[in-house]
């Protein structure tokens, strides 16, 4: 029996935003996820997708302009998010601090759809959403040192030895995103899975332009921030006993010797593979 493809939204995210990104020989770090939108979600990413989305197409993309007619300063902080599920905990984030960007970015179409509807019910401004690859975004469409912060709450922790070369905290992908980061701006990174938070935690630590935010025995941030909001997702890995690490690095503010030098190479070590 054939599967019925998800209906595209008249004006809303693009299916295959960047046509070329499939052909690109890398590892990937997530499956595509369109699922069930209800129709509340296809609602508002209808009447917002023109306004509030941003299809990861490899196009430069003017963070300020983004923004523009949201209210909020020319120069705006920009925190990307990578990974947002339904968008329950960025839209509690985004409402805590109205004076920040936030752009976020994942494939979930219903997701998508959902934090769209959570920043229309709610009066946010300083949301916007990101369809597509996230290393595409960083690699080609944003300029070193635009962004004011990274978020990568509990990405796919990928479990199976066979599998951990698929895991978005690698050397290579931080050397990238760092070099997207102002100076003093902060990585933030959670997951409940202890392999997962040893490798986040080592890679972290040696990178050169990084300074970890909390000089706790353990590396993690304990005690739990309370600025990230707990998710429905944490609460469920809590309930089955699992812990959850947190992670804060700062942006140097003068750049290691090494650091330049692995920058300046950042598009390049993320390019595709031959």
């Amino acid at each position: 029996m054939s599967r019925t493809p998800t209906p595209r939204f008249a004006g809303g995210p693009a299916a295959h935003p960047h046509p070329e990104a499939h052909s690109e020989r890398r590892i990937r770090t997530f499956h595509p996820r369109r699922g069930r939108v209800t129709t509340g979600q296809a609602a508002a990413l209808e009447r917002h997708w023109a306004e509030w989305g941003v299809d990861i197409d490899g196009g430069a993309l003017d963070l300020p302009a983004l923004y523009q007619g949201a209210g909020l300063a020319p120069d705006v902080p920009v925190v990307l998010e990578i990974g947002f599920g339904m968008g329950d905990a960025t839209a509690r984030m985004a409402a805590a601090d109205p004076e920040t960007g936030i752009l976020a970015a994942d494939v979930h179409t219903p997701g998508q759809g959902n934090l769209i509807a959570l920043a229309e019910r709610d009066g946010l401004s300083n949301i916007r959403v990101a369809n597509g690859d996230a290393i595409i975004l960083l690699r080609d469409m944003l300029t070193p040192g635009s962004l004011a912060g990274l978020r990568v709450y509990f990405p796919d922790p990928w479990p199976k030895a066979r599998h951990h070369k698929r895991r978005m905290i690698q050397p290579e992908f931080v050397a990238l995103a760092v070099s997207r980061l102002r100076p003093g701006a902060t990585v933030h990174c959670a997951t409940d899975w202890e392999p997962y938070a040893e490798q986040m935690l080592e890679v972290l630590t040696a990178d050169p332009d990084l300074t970890n935010a909390y000089a706790t025995p353990s590396g993690y941030a304990e005690p739990r921030p309370a600025f990230r909001p707990m998710t429905k997702f944490e609460q469920q890995g809590l309930a089955k006993g699992h812990v959850v690490h947190d992670l804060v690095f700062t942006r140097n503010a003068t750049r290691n010797a090494a650091g330049d030098a692995r920058n300046a190479n950042a598009r390049t070590a993320s390019a595709p593979t031959a």
